[in-house]
């Protein structure tokens, strides 16, 4: 009896709930985001008074929707995300139930296509929240000294979808990541090394050092989340990259590494 592919999206979200780590992944890595985006508004609540009349003219949209989804906190999303993608790869090779799986369900492509699933909706859905809950806790606290914005406000949609999006993005990577090198260990020094430190060795400064970073997830988010500023009086990017682009590259992240994944666990062995 051929399973049919509902069947195999309730087996992958069983076992990726089956996991210890998972819900303490999701706990602790939204507390930790939101946290530190608290934490950054609430710093400007505090010292707003003192800024000078320079920083003022511009805090808003500029300072606003940066404290919505701070650089940091963008990190850790990163790679609690990254980390929860790798693992629902990993784990059943680890175990060896990724054998099982597949000796009762022998259409592999089926079996991967249903996991990336449940995995793509979980974290978009899991972004959403995260980022859904920053901007609005972040925004009511500058709204007290008159420097919140809406999500009506130009470019604060696009933080907070850009910032939700950035959850299955680096899952998929992740996954991407896992099926390849299929150890713990090895795959989570990849997805920090990929999505968090190979953006800090590039600069956009120069123009190939700059497509580099734009191609990268998170010199994409950086892009999706900066504020238009009219009268802006710093010196522009040397090599900008544009919004339209940045989504481009959001969306060929996510299908080369689920392309990946599906290839590599079709024709490799379970070993």
């Amino acid at each position: 009896m051929t399973a049919r592919f509902t069947d195999l999206l309730a087996a992958e979200w069983i076992k990726l709930w089956s996991l210890r780590s998972t819900p303490w992944a999701f706990l602790i890595g939204a507390l930790a985001v939101v946290g530190i985006n608290v934490n950054g508004s609430l710093a400007d609540y505090t010292n707003y008074p003192g800024y000078p009349q320079g920083i003022k003219d511009f805090f808003v949209p500029m300072w606003s929707l940066r404290d919505a989804f701070t650089v940091e906190s963008s990190m850790v999303l990163m790679l609690a995300t990254g980390s929860i993608g790798a693992l629902a790869v990993i784990s059943e090779y680890g175990t060896g139930q990724i054998r099982t799986t597949f000796a009762a369900v022998p259409a592999r492509r089926s079996v991967v296509a249903a996991k990336l699933s449940v995995v793509t909706v979980l974290m978009t859905l899991y972004g959403a929240v995260v980022a859904g809950t920053s901007f609005g806790v972040t925004q009511a606290i500058l709204a007290g000294r008159g420097v919140g914005v809406s999500l009506g406000h130009p470019g604060a949609l696009r933080v907070v979808v850009a910032s939700a999006l950035l959850a299955p993005v680096c899952a998929l990577a992740g996954m991407g990541l896992g099926s390849v090198i299929r150890h713990t260990a090895g795959t989570i020094v990849a997805v920090t090394g990929f999505l968090l430190l190979l953006p800090s060795l590039f600069t956009d400064r120069d123009h190939w050092t700059a497509t580099v970073l734009h191609a990268l997830p998170h010199g994409a988010w950086d892009r999706l989340v900066e504020a238009e500023v009219a009268n802006w009086p710093g010196p522009p990017a040397a090599y900008p990259s544009s919004i339209a682009g940045s989504w481009v590259v959001y969306a060929v992240w996510a299908v080369v590494a689920a392309v990946v994944a599906v290839v590599v666990i079709d024709v490799r062995d379970c070993d």
